[in-house]
């Protein structure tokens, strides 16, 4: 006897649909299983036929051959037991009930019928709705993770038997859709996080950190050992403005699939910090691997990726950096895939001037020979500081600074200025999907940066002196639309130009010495 039943699978962060064919045919017994499955699909065939029988059903000694389709499309992964189990017990006829047809089934099976969680189900529900599938059967464990998708019905299981009973009208207690929740009711802003107000001093730091948070900025810090560099990148994250719904779900896909979303939350309601090791891999940080994973710089994806002492991670994998800086996101190619994940992230590094840290400090010298300098500057390329908006010193403080008695403005009222400037942004975004000023394609810039003549004239005595790049030059004006939001000006003003080069000279300083 023939079945079909739905299941789904993945291919980076979208999903597709899998139609489960069954046939079953008397013969030697057999259990095959096709259509371009890796490993643990094959094993699946193992987990099914003890599930089956541990849930108490039967399981004739038959010939079953089971297809997922499309047969060339690579499938990967246990998600597909539960739909196979399905598509055995119809064929059995030991489902009765004809609505499991509507239906796309996941799940892990374990040995003993249980349904265990599985990677990736938010992009493959997203997907599934966008398709055009209303109903759904997912393991209980990922209930959480279901709870923010409206528009289908979603059950959630923790057995096979009860799947079955479910159709076959034997729930001993009645079976309802998950209860959706809000976003606005469990998003909360974290309060273990570092606060600006324990850092002492570094006005010009911390205003370069605001401007980066209100427009999404890049930024790079460069100072001596000890001034606080790695302090104010990790207070970063607390003015930070808060995610909004789209963004969640876009880092929650991420998570998910990467199998490091918190299932007890089901969502990721802050924005990601990452901060990969220096001594980490170019697959690590851009992804890949057997199942073309994504890398810390997707898992940054609408958050931030911390990179300190930036000269020391190695040259290729700073140079991977080239691509979602500029694009937004990373496209990993192997030998049996290519998948594209989102990577737009606001990328924070710190770095010393030099090897002994010294070089440029008030109060230290440098023991560097310039040939030392120079090859240890060089390890970052001219390409990729072009792809930094905001470049700032930061000098070691004074005793008399650490000590003085004011108190330093806190991070909840920076945090009051940048959600006020990032609120302007997404009303001037709203048809696109774009959520802030670094982000603007060369339209939007047009449209939303127009300059007067005074600013004009002092973009172009920029454009010449500094000897800029268009791309520089673009991102001056991006930056300089955030300061006038800050300030709440709806035109860019001379003073915001000025502010936005005086971010852009540190490369001529440093590299160009």
């Amino acid at each position: 006897m023939l079945s079909k039943v739905l299941s789904f699978g993945l291919i980076g962060i979208d999903g597709f649909s899998v139609q489960v064919e069954t046939d079953m045919i008397g013969g030697l017994p057999r259990f095959d299983i096709v259509g371009l499955g890796d490993t643990a699909v094959k094993e699946a065939k193992d987990r099914v036929k003890s599930a089956i029988r541990n849930s108490g059903f039967e399981f004739p000694v038959k010939h079953y051959t089971i297809n997922l389709a499309p047969a060339d499309i690579k499938k990967e992964g246990p998600i597909y037991d539960l739909g196979i189990a399905i598509g055995i017990l119809s064929a059995t006829e030991q489902i009765v009930g004809k609505d499991y047809k509507d239906f796309i089934f996941l799940g892990e099976l374990s040995l003993d019928g249980s349904i265990k969680k599985v990677k990736g189900l938010l992009p493959i529900l997203i997907s599934a709705r966008k398709l055009g599938f209303k109903k759904i059967i997912i393991p209980y464990e990922n209930i959480e993770e279901a709870r923010f998708i409206s528009g289908m019905e979603i059950y959630a299981f923790s057995k096979l038997k009860g799947v079955v009973d479910y159709f076959n009208g034997n729930s001993m207690t009645p079976v309802r859709p998950v209860e959706p929740k809000n976003f606005e009711d469990v998003a909360k802003l974290s309060t273990n996080r570092l606060d600006f107000e324990n850092v002492k001093g570094q006005a010009a730091a911390k205003r370069a950190l605001e401007i980066a948070a209100a427009g999404g900025h890049n930024v790079l810090m460069i100072g001596p050992p000890g001034s606080g560099k790695s302090m104010l990148a990790k207070c970063f994250s607390s003015i930070l403005p808060d995610l909004t719904f789209e963004e969640a779900l876009e880092v929650t896909k991420i998570h998910s699939v990467a199998g490091e979303l918190d299932l007890t939350k089901g969502i990721i309601t802050e924005r990601p910090f990452r901060t990969p090791h220096h001594t980490a891999s170019t697959v690590s940080l851009t992804g890949g691997g057997t199942h073309s994973k994504p890398g810390e710089i997707s898992l940054a994806h609408n958050g931030v990726l911390y990179l300190d002492e930036f000269p020391e991670y190695s040259r290729s994998l700073i140079e991977t950096l080239r691509q979602p800086l500029e694009d937004g996101y990373i496209t990993v190619a192997r030998a049996n895939q290519t998948v594209t994940y989102p990577a737009s992230f606001t990328l924070v590094a710190s770095m010393n001037p030099c090897p002994c840290g010294n070089y440029g400090a008030k109060d230290r010298v440098c023991k560097c020979t310039p040939v030392q300098i120079r090859n240890y500057l060089s390890r970052i390329s001219g390409p990729i500081m072009d792809r930094i908006d905001i470049q700032v010193e930061v000098d070691n403080i004074t005793y008399k600074e650490l000590n003085r008695a004011e108190k330093e403005e806190s991070s909840a009222e920076i945090k009051k200025r940048v959600d006020k400037a990032r609120k302007v942004q997404l009303e001037r975004f709203k048809n696109s999907k774009n959520y802030s000023n670094a982000k603007m394609s060369v339209p939007q810039m047009k449209k939303f940066c127009p300059l007067s003549e005074e600013c004009q004239t002092l973009m172009e005595q920029a454009f010449t002196n500094l000897k800029l790049s268009a791309r520089a030059h673009d991102r001056i004006l991006k930056v300089a639309r955030t300061i006038a939001d800050l300030e709440g000006e709806e035109n860019i003003l001379p003073q915001h130009i000025a502010e936005a080069i005086s971010y852009r000279g540190l490369d001529r300083k440093y590299w160009n010495a």
